[in-house]
């Protein structure tokens, strides 16, 4: 009687971490990866499909919508000709347009000394801006800070080059 009262609580108490068990690595991964709180006008589009991205890179992203990205642009220190739809901001960093995130990772591994990145312009095939039937763009990733700006990372539509 004791081995059966033994076995149904151990299959009890399975049944009721076995749930957690398969959230966790979910769980994990999100909590790995800090959250990017993206600011964008309400009538863009393309800058949903920027979210998607990194999302799909395992990015948590809270979404706001407003009509003052300008204002906020220019508190975080992102210069005029480097303004973009949206602006991100991600563990102390400001990132600007449609940064890949494979740049946000290296970004966020190396932790160089810069207000943030930017990707000036919407160039096509850039994360959000991958429509069918467009032909990717070649472009630069810009690390940037208050003296000036550098290249950080050269992309193909999504792909580094």
């Amino acid at each position: 009687m004791r081995n059966h009262t033994l076995s149904r609580r151990a299959v009890l108490m399975a049944a009721a971490v076995l749930p957690l068990a398969f959230a966790l690595p979910g769980r994990l991964r999100a909590e790995t990866l800090p959250l990017v709180t993206v600011t964008k006008d309400p009538g863009c589009g393309c800058c949903g499909g920027w979210i998607d991205h990194m999302r799909a890179a395992g990015f948590p992203v809270h979404a706001v919508n407003s009509d003052e990205v300008f204002a906020l642009k220019e508190r975080l220190g992102v210069p005029p000709d480097l303004a973009s739809c949206h602006t991100a901001e991600v563990a102390g960093y400001v990132i600007e347009g449609h940064v890949p995130a494979t740049a946000i990772r290296r970004l966020l591994a190396e932790r160089p000394q810069a207000i943030g990145l930017a990707t000036p312009g919407m160039p096509a095939g850039s994360p959000g801006m991958d429509l069918p039937g467009t032909e990717p763009e070649s472009y630069d990733v810009l690390l940037f800070d208050a003296s000036g700006r550098k290249t950080y990372a050269r992309f193909h539509g999504a792909k580094e080059i």
